[in-house]
């Protein structure tokens, strides 16, 4: 409860430095929009040269796009904001005062700031979501989406352990700016399922960067391909990853030798 707390006040604290900014807020918006835009254009004209994309249909790849889309605006809305952060703090020595604080310092570090606008592209995530299973005429069950949703929240905290991986080794190298770039350049290929990459490419993606787990790997489940032994074995790599995570940012804890050394 007291961690829920703590986060409606960082969202009371974000909406008030969003509604400062309104049109910079509508402008963003209508941006999104247009990118969309560009987004389902792309995959009409795809579509109307084959019927078919590494075996995936058009309502299929709408609905991918919608889960990329979604975790996605995870990374936008809490990411890239606080990666930013985060490095400066180390820089300048001000982490001394989140490591100070009652509260633990990976979720300070991960909700102090959040882009509250980006609510509108959840919004426009689910509608793809929609769309595209109407469109793609796939059954589901009830099981398929409990283990769609769980694979999404899994693949997502898989991500974010990664993140925090990343930003965890500015604790040894402190001019370590580009820490996430990789992560941010890569994320764009889980617009596309898995299945249309070289196969090194499908490795970086899966097993060493892996956006795949995130985006392609929820929709087979919600497409009844996985197994159920692979829908538990991508669960617990995400608890894992998050065990992992959390260590490492302890370790990188201990090495964080303040502003006044």
């Amino acid at each position: 409860m007291y961690y829920l707390k703590l986060l409606n006040t960082f969202l009371k604290v974000n909406i008030q430095m969003s509604v400062a900014y309104r049109a910079d807020t509508i402008v963003n918006i209508l941006l999104n929009i247009m990118w969309l835009g560009w987004e389902l254009l792309g995959l009409s004209i795809i579509f109307g040269n084959t019927t078919s994309l590494g075996g995936w249909g058009f309502g299929e790849l709408i609905t991918l796009l919608g889960v990329f889309r979604l975790v996605n605006t995870f990374m936008i809305a809490l990411i890239w904001p606080n990666t930013e952060k985060f490095n400066q703090s180390i820089r300048d020595g001000s982490m001394d005062y989140t490591i100070l604080q009652p509260v633990n310092s990976m979720f300070l570090t991960t909700f102090s700031r959040i882009s509250v606008w980006r609510v509108w592209d959840l919004v426009l995530a689910v509608v793809l979501i929609l769309t595209g299973i109407h469109i793609s005429g796939d059954i589901t069950t009830p099981l398929s989406i409990v283990t769609f949703l769980l694979l999404t929240v899994s693949g997502t905290i898989v991500l974010y352990s990664l993140w925090i991986v990343l930003i965890a080794l500015t604790f040894w190298f402190t001019k370590f700016d580009n820490n996430v770039t990789i992560l941010q350049a890569l994320l764009d290929s889980g617009r596309y399922p898995v299945s249309v990459y070289p196969v090194w490419l499908r490795i970086i993606i899966t097993f060493i960067i892996p956006i795949a787990v995130a985006t392609t790997v929820p929709l087979q489940a919600l497409r009844g391909d996985l197994q159920p032994a692979r829908v538990l074995m991508f669960a617990v790599i995400g608890v894992i990853s998050f065990l992992i995570a959390s260590q490492v940012w302890k370790a990188g804890l201990k090495r964080y030798s303040g502003a006044s050394s």
